[in-house]
């Protein structure tokens, strides 16, 4: 088991030690969970109290708590330490290079220096395998597909003919790079295949989650931009263009040619029409319906997408419909009596003559 001294550790993550730096540290943990000689972390000011309890020997804190119980590491950004402290103390496996004899590579592929060909991995024709990749068991790689260096492709990855990885990619067990995008022409009664002859390319540090489907183009490319992080369970149609350093979280699904702009961040569950677009930096709330196309800045949700502000009144008042309804209705029927009521009185007052005294 590794371990080391929090001075040790404060070098790796760039923090400053308040306390004893010579507490020995053998691994990280949440706070409620932590032991003896292990590390944890408080980013969100409601936790701070926890230090307090922590069985913890040290804590990773921001620069605006100095004073707790144990010894700290105080940085600017915590979480972004508890990360590193993770990939200090759990670094992740990586096969042994070479490629297995149970695998197939076509001769014509090209493959990089320390590059991990697993056994039963597929590579196709005219395909490029960039410097210490890894291909897992099970991974399809097409003919000519360019993979680039540093990627880990974990198994039951498919990554269809003609597409494009950049640098660092992980596509998680499952991810489908490339299938036919959904297109048909409506021919009478039936629906003719449109050929999809396009591509998908996704470039350098882009992670996608486990069984999501990312569509090749009708013509052109389906392309994914630098940073981007993906969840599972996400569907991104032909066409369609994501940005830089953007957020898909699981099941969010996503219509041909659509684009979706830098750092925008779609919750949960989103449904995005086709042929619109979603500008920069926009948050869309989870479960939300995008019928028409949102500008840069814009906070959303709803079906269909409103103002965040709008939504909490709207889903505030929703409560209150049946009672609401109940009263309208009840306010229905004493105007209706009155309304009775006032005719009756005319239609006497005509017969008398004159209208009778109150």
């Amino acid at each position: 088991m590794a371990k080391m001294t929090l001075e040790e550790l404060a070098a790796c993550l760039e923090a400053r030690v308040v306390g004893d730096g010579n507490t020995i540290i053998t691994g990280v943990a949440g706070i409620e969970e932590a032991r003896e000689g292990e590390i944890t972390f408080v980013a969100n000011p409601r936790y701070r109290s926890k230090l307090l309890s922590t069985g913890a020997s040290a804590a990773i804190v921001p620069p605006d708590v100095e004073d707790a119980p144990l010894a700290l590491l105080v940085t600017a950004e915590p979480y972004v330490a508890f990360t590193r402290a993770l990939e200090v103390f759990h670094p992740r496996e990586r096969p042994a290079s070479g490629i297995s004899p149970d695998a197939w590579v076509d001769p014509s592929a090209s493959v990089g220096k320390d590059v991990s060909i697993l056994p039963f991995a597929y590579v196709g024709k005219d395909a490029e395998i960039g410097d210490r990749t890894v291909l897992h068991p099970f991974v399809f790689v097409g003919n000519r597909v360019r993979v680039g260096e540093d990627c880990c492709i974990y198994s039951h990855v498919s990554i269809r003919e003609g597409c494009e990885l950049g640098d660092r990619v992980i596509l998680q067990n499952g991810v489908k790079v490339g299938s036919d995008g959904f297109g048909y022409a409506q021919q009478g009664s039936r629906h003719r295949k449109i050929p999809q002859v396009g591509i998908v390319c996704i470039e350098d540090d882009v992670e996608v989650g486990a069984n999501t489907c990312i569509d090749r183009a009708t013509m052109g490319e389906t392309r994914v931009r630098r940073g981007t992080k993906i969840d599972n369970l996400v569907q991104v149609a032909h066409n369609v263009q994501v940005g830089e350093d953007v957020i898909l979280v699981s099941q969010v699904g996503i219509s041909g040619s659509t684009s979706v702009g830098d750092r925008a961040v779609l919750a949960g569950q989103v449904g995005v029409v086709g042929h619109i677009r979603i500008g920069k930096d926009v948050h869309i709330g989870a479960k939300s319906g995008v019928h028409s196309s949102i500008l840069d800045g814009r906070i959303v949700a709803g079906i269909p997408t409103m103002p965040y502000e709008v939504y909490l009144k709207t889903m505030a008042v929703l409560k209150h419909l049946p009672r609401m309804r109940e009263k309208v209705r009840k306010l229905e029927k004493e105007v209706q009596a009155l309304a009775a009521a006032a005719i009756d009185r005319s239609g006497r007052s005509e017969e008398g003559g004159k209208e009778p005294p109150d």
